[in-house]
């Protein structure tokens, strides 16, 4: 096991710079996953970690020793792709054996760790098989197997489960988070999915556009974003962002709807100072009443899940989701009563997007 310190690495492709001062302290034998948009730059990250690219600026410490010159195969590390990156003229057993051979080691300790690793991942009747003979999940398996024979210090998961469907991602994940439990050794996992994130990660980094907006453990992000974009981007559906244009110390109206919000004295004088707020809230904070309420919006459309419902709304121009634990029928035009706990809302600044 190792811990992995991240020192003021930059990146460069050309001109474009892609990773600005990224500072992260990945502890011994945590579970840390990278999450965010398409191009902010979690890959790249993961790919200087492994060596396979290199950092323009900055230092990557492993275990407190400076890794920037060194190979990849000398980082102790291993990495799980995306693509699963099997040889296929070779059966299951060799392609798990195969980095053990390059390295050396005898027929005896191959066969102990390849067995021992199938066990592990429960596909010890799958040894003698070629990679098309497997699904997709199987496959999945084999590559995390082949990483952990060499029982290296640190893991590295590049979107290891996008090419799965829904029921094997939910199984895998499950799975790889039972792995970390026993091998209790370093994992940094790469996703664009924020539900793996939140499910898997002892914390999670959330990235865009080359920085870091939070590093935090899952539900202390979910509570407190440090954000809007952290707050939109964590949490399914996402959270819901209304303008509040400040009108009245203590008492503030939602700008283009017809929601009153009372605004608590403690938070009164930053609203004034700010001018311009956002507030967000969650789709399952709010709920539904019976009875005429100051906030009333136009349901588009309603998914029903079962035990909960998705209501889509619109106020005054305002598009929005809440989610119900229960499951009712309304006609798409039906006026919808809203309410909730101001003790669940977020106030982000309208000029930064900081949280207030």
């Amino acid at each position: 096991m190792a811990n992995v310190e991240l020192k003021k690495i930059n990146k460069y492709f050309g001109e474009t710079h892609i990773l600005h001062d990224i500072d992260l302290v990945i502890n011994d034998g945590e579970f840390v996953v990278l999450v965010g948009p398409s191009g902010c730059g979690k890959s790249t990250t993961l790919r200087i970690v492994a060596g396979l690219e290199d950092a323009s600026s900055g230092d990557l410490m492993i275990q407190g020793n400076r890794m920037n010159e060194v190979e990849p195969k000398d980082r102790d590390i291993a990495m799980v792709f995306q693509n699963y990156a099997l040889y296929p003229h070779m059966d299951v057993y060799e392609n798990m054996a195969f980095g053990l051979r390059l390295r050396k080691f005898d027929d005896a300790e191959i066969a102990t760790r390849v067995d021992e690793a199938a066990e592990l991942l429960g596909i010890t009747d799958l040894l003698k098989r070629k990679p098309k003979e497997l699904s997709g999940g199987q496959r999945q398996r084999v590559a995390v197997g082949r990483a952990i024979v060499r029982k290296p210090s640190v893991f590295l998961f590049d979107e290891p489960l996008s090419n799965l469907d829904a029921k094997l991602r939910v199984q895998m994940r499950t799975e790889i988070k039972k792995l970390h439990a026993r091998l209790k050794t370093t994992m940094i996992y790469v996703t664009h999915d924020q539900v793996e994130a939140m499910t898997m990660g002892d914390r999670i980094v959330v990235m865009k556009d080359g920085d870091i907006m939070q590093a935090e453990t899952p539900l202390n992000m979910y509570h407190k974003p440090a954000n809007k974009f952290v707050a939109g981007f964590i949490g399914s559906p996402s959270m819901n962002f209304f303008n509040l244009s400040a009108v009245e110390k203590g008492n503030e109206k939602l700008d283009g709807s017809s929601m009153s919000l009372h605004v608590p004295s403690d938070l009164s004088a930053r609203v004034q100072k700010e001018g311009l707020v956002e507030i967000g809230v969650r789709p399952e904070h709010f709920k539904v009443s019976q009875t005429e309420t100051p906030f009333v919006a136009e349901l588009e459309v309603s998914e029903l899940m079962g035990n909960e419902s998705y209501l889509y709304l619109n106020s005054k121009g305002y598009q929005f989701v809440i989610r119900i634990q229960e499951s009712i029928i309304l006609t798409p035009g039906s006026p919808v009563y809203l309410d909730f706990d101001m003790d669940k809302v977020h106030l982000f600044s309208g000029k930064t997007g900081a949280r207030i």
